[in-house]
C-alpha cells in the first residue's frame, strides 16, 4: 500500500541554489577551458603567435567568469603530430568555440562571444572551411 513521504527533499534543502546567470558562467568558463586545452595542445604541434594570443585571451576570459582564479592547464600530451591529428584538433577546437558561442550569446556576454566567434572563424579557415582573404 502507498505510505506518504515524511520527510522534504533532499535535492532542496541541503543545496544552494544557482541562478540562472550562475549556471551560465559555469557553462560557458568550461567551454572555453575545454578550447584552451585544445589551444595548447595545437601550439605544442603548430607554434604560432595567434594560438600564444589566442590562449593568453582564453584563460583572461576563463579567470574573469571565475572570480579573478586562473584555469588549470596541463602539459600538451603530444609533441608531434599527423596532419590527421592536426586537423582533428582543430575540429574539436571549432565544435568548442560554437558551443561557447551558444553560451556566451545566451548570457549576454559580448567579450564571450567575440572571443568565441574569431575563435571558431580561426578554426574554420585552418579546415578550410573559409576562403583565405
Amino acid at each position: 500500500m502507498y505510505e506518504p513521504i515524511r520527510t522534504t527533499s533532499v535535492s532542496t534543502d541541503h543545496f544552494p541554489q544557482r541562478s540562472r546567470e550562475e549556471e551560465l558562467d559555469i557553462r560557458l568558463a568550461g567551454h572555453l577551458t575545454a578550447l584552451l586545452t585544445v589551444t595548447d595542445e595545437l601550439r605544442a604541434l603548430t607554434p604560432s603567435v595567434e594560438l600564444d594570443t589566442a590562449a593568453h585571451r582564453l584563460a583572461t576570459q576563463v579567470a574573469r567568469l571565475r572570480d579573478g582564479r586562473a584555469p588549470l592547464r596541463a602539459d600538451p600530451t603530444v609533441r608531434s603530430g599527423s596532419a590527421a591529428h592536426i586537423e582533428s584538433l582543430h575540429q574539436r577546437a571549432h565544435t568548442l568555440a560554437g558551443n561557447a558561442l551558444v553560451v556566451a550569446t545566451a548570457r549576454e556576454d559580448i567579450p564571450g562571444e567575440a572571443l568565441a566567434a574569431a575563435r571558431m572563424e580561426a578554426h574554420a579557415k585552418a579546415l578550410g572551411l573559409q576562403p583565405s582573404p
